[in-house]
């Protein structure tokens, strides 16, 4: 009997590859470990100005979602309040995550999206310090601050005539979030700490332990100590008095396991017994020990990118942050020190949210409540992209191997749902060939293997190319290796899915996608549409690529360029002028919609491409689309906008984009809250934090600084007047194998500073001029004479 060529990639084979190339998922979970090493010498503890962000009042625990002041060690994260009188810290694990597989579709043939079958990301635990005679209204001097260069968040005040001071930082060696309150002058603490869950637990002394319905186990725990005074447990809460310093540390988790043949849970791991050991662990050290090692782990990943896009003025370095942000949008003066913060804030939120864990969805590890908005899920039509774009161009390419970790967990579960579910005759974007093989996902899904919303088809192409992307940035073999069975499982589903086509005009046949919804707009059920077609030529592209880099599958490999060869790629409509969304002259949905779908090829693809490479009326096309798209839009839409327009060279549109982005968020509207989270405005009069603005804006910056794609690096191809008078950037990752130093003045590259990290040859250009560059791994050369 003939096989099925569309059954060569069986969830057994695919689990199979998978362990024969050593490629299954390794993302860590909440376990026991090591004690940390501690550093040798103590770090610098002293941060650096221009990373200081610092606020004059501390958060409303009424608004902390748009206040409170964020810590992580990419697994645990919080928000602090840094009120002198009662401390408030919400926790979150970012496994803490109700429902599960959820594999029954409804009558439609889409997956339940609630947070019973789907799930949704939830608080682990309050922590209150309560110091009932520090009241806000009794103290003076009052600022809090946020120190990008440490990783730590700081309070101080006056009491009194006594100066206290506190810090909160959350550590990823020794796995703990740590308060530290210290004072100057002979002054004391007197007070409680008390540990609450948020799903009704019971809290024993100072831990607890509980279990969704579905099984996840989950638990957290306290202490503290101090010097000079007494500490003591009384029932739930640790009472502390006459203390002249006090160190909590509480530390919480789950029993997640990334493992599909276990459900995704650890039946063995008591999550409230680890916890116990863990605080007791780190408590055998003084806080200045745990702050060392914290800070030096820390300053490992911050330190490996520096930016600077001018001098702001005294003035402007005089006003706190929130008060910068206000006259920053009321006068329309650059303020490129505060610009360059916003980049790197977004730099520690990478590094606070995703390190040994889970990726960061769309709220990343800091919530304010158990009911987030669209779950704090992982959307895969762009948050979850747009997350992870930064991470290598930012000097940060081990941040993503949360991502990769993840997809590797998941993809036994993706596989066995496409394939049992996907053809589903009530899925309206089921294959009509009858045929399916490979994965697909939903537009949403869960740590659990499961989707949500409806299927997406083409997420499993963005997904891959995102995954493939890391690759040309670091020229790991070990990641190629790894993402290699995802990106022929996704070309396998498309073989199985492409349809023959003949075009009307030419009689020419093509291939085109199935049936799909171009997000998140327009006809629920177009073939062809601009977005699909995109993916997954460029899929097929990146296949045939890593096959040939692993010297594997090489029949295959060409089987796939063939399919590509007939892919139809879009064009420019003629009634409109833009570049096509849908197959169709007609524009049928919103002119000014928030998603860039049909865009995909010119950011995060480089298909489209202004350099005369394309032709000028796809490039004209794509223009005019991204031109009717507006300038003003929710804060990641923005931010893709503000990318595209870099992909054109437009600088100072994408400036402006930039700049719309860090105007304040007031009564919940689009814009930059308090603390610098971006807000999404749902409705008048409430927004909510949605994190892939703060990933993406510091993206567009970079990409403003310098554009890469393998082979090729240009300079400055869309500095804005804001910055040209003089600037320098040092870290930034090159797609190709290469790290960038570059330094500017008068709107001209001075020097760049090329290193390889797997790389060969590339062409450096600046203003239609270039150089060619070749070096050996771990080889840097510097250029000097840049303009001629």
């Amino acid at each position: 009997m003939a096989t099925d060529p569309f059954d060569r990639l069986s969830r057994r084979g695919l689990l199979a590859l998978a362990t024969a190339t050593g490629t299954l998922a390794s993302l860590p979970a909440f376990t026991a470990s090591a004690a940390p090493r501690r550093p040798a010498a103590a770090p610098e503890t002293k941060g650096d100005p221009r990373h200081q962000l610092w606020w004059q009042a501390p958060a409303d625990d009424r608004s902390m979602i748009q206040q409170g002041l964020p810590v992580g060690n990419g697994r645990l994260g919080a928000l602090a309040s840094n009120d002198p009188g009662r401390e408030l810290l919400l926790i979150t694990d970012a496994t803490l995550w109700t429902g599960g597989l959820n594999d029954t579709l409804d009558a439609d043939g889409q997956f339940p999206y609630d947070r019973e079958h789907f799930g949704s990301l939830t608080l682990l635990a309050r922590l209150t310090v309560d110091l009932p005679d520090h009241d806000l209204s009794a103290v003076s001097r009052y600022r809090r601050a946020l120190d990008l260069s440490q990783g730590v968040v700081t309070t101080s005040y006056v009491r009194s005539g006594v100066t206290y001071e506190r810090r909160v930082f959350a550590s990823r060696p020794d796995d703990v979030i740590v308060l530290h309150l210290t004072q100057s002058g002979g002054g004391r603490h007197t007070g409680t700490v008390t540990l609450e869950g948020t799903h009704g637990e019971t809290t024993g002394t100072t831990s607890f332990g509980a279990a969704f319905p579905g099984g996840l186990r989950y638990g957290a725990a306290v202490t503290a100590y101090g010097s000079g005074g007494r500490v003591s447990v009384n029932g739930s809460r640790i009472s502390f008095s006459d203390c002249t310093d006090l160190t909590v540390v509480v530390s919480g988790g789950t029993n997640y396991a990334p493992d599909a043949a276990t459900h995704y849970r650890d039946p063995a791991l008591d999550p409230e017994r680890l916890a116990r050991t863990k605080v007791r662990a780190a408590a055998a050290h003084s806080a200045d020990t745990l702050l060392r090692t914290h800070v030096a782990d820390y300053r490992a990943l911050f330190g490996q990118l520096d930016v600077r896009l001018g001098t702001s003025s005294a003035a402007q370095r005089s006003l706190d942050t929130w008060e910068r942000l206000r006259a920053r949008a009321r006068d329309g003066e650059p303020d490129p020190e505060l610009e360059a913060a916003y980049l790197q804030f977004g730099r520690y939120l990478m590094i606070s949210g995703s390190r040994d864990g889970l990726p960061m969805g769309l709220q990343g590890p800091w919530l304010d409540g158990n009911d987030p908005d669209w779950m704090g899920d992982y959307h895969t039509d762009i948050n979850i992209q747009m997350n992870y774009w930064m991470a290598a161009r930012a000097g940060l390419p081990q941040c993503f191997d949360a991502l990769t970790d993840y997809c590797l967990a998941q993809l036994p579960s993706w596989t066995d749902l496409t394939r049992t579910l996907f053809n589903d005759p009530r899925n309206r974007y089921r294959n009509s060939t009858g045929k399916i093989a490979g994965w697909t996902v939903a537009i949403s899904t869960n740590p659990h293997g499961g989707g949500g919303w409806w299927w997406h088809p083409a997420g499993n192409a963005w997904l891959c190319n995102t995954l493939w992307e890391h690759y040309e940035y670091t020229r790991s073999r070990d990641h190629l290796e790894r993402i290699y069975p995802l990106l022929k499982g996704a070309c396998a589903f498309w073989e199985a899915r492409l349809l023959p086509y003949k075009l009307p005009d030419s009689g020419r046949e093509v291939l085109i996608a199935d049936s799909d919804w171009s997000p998140e707009q327009g006809p629920l059920d177009a073939k062809g549409i601009t977005y699909a077609q995109e993916l997954v030529w460029a899929l097929f592209a990146n296949f045939r690529t890593a096959a040939a880099d692993l010297n594997k599958d090489a029949g295959y490999a060409d089987t796939i360029a063939g399919l590509r060869q007939r892919l139809y790629l879009p064009r420019v409509s003629p009634k409109t002028g833009w570049l096509e969304e849908w197959m169709s002259p007609d524009n049928l949905g919103e002119t000014t919609h928030r998603h860039l779908s049909p865009l995909v090829g010119l950011f995060p693809g480089d298909r489209i491409r202004p350099d005369g490479s394309t032709p000028g009326d796809i490039v004209d096309g794509a223009t005019a689309l991204l031109t009717a798209r507006g300038m003003n839009s929710f804060g990641w839409a923005n931010a893709w906008r503000s990318l595209c327009w870099a992909r054109l060279k437009n600088a100072e549109k994408a400036y402006q984009l930039v700049v719309t982005n860090l105007r304040p968020s007031t009564n919940g509207s689009n814009g930059t809250a308090f603390n610098l989270f971006d807000i999404y405005e749902v409705e008048q009069g409430r927004g909510i934090f949605q994190i892939d603005a703060n990933l993406g804006t510091p993206t567009a910056m970079i990409e403003m600084l310098l554009y890469s794609r393998p082979g090729h690096l240009e300079l400055l191809p869309a500095l804005p007047d804001a910055w040209a008078a003089s600037g320098a950037i040092t870290g930034v990752g090159a797609r190709g194998g290469f790290v960038v130093d570059l330094a500017w003045r008068d709107g001209k590259p001075t020097t760049a500073r090329i290193r390889s990290v797997g790389g060969r040859t590339t062409t450096v250009a600046y203003a239609g001029t270039s150089r060619t560059v070749t070096l050996r791994p771990g080889e840097a050369v510097t250029l000097k004479d840049l303009v001629r």
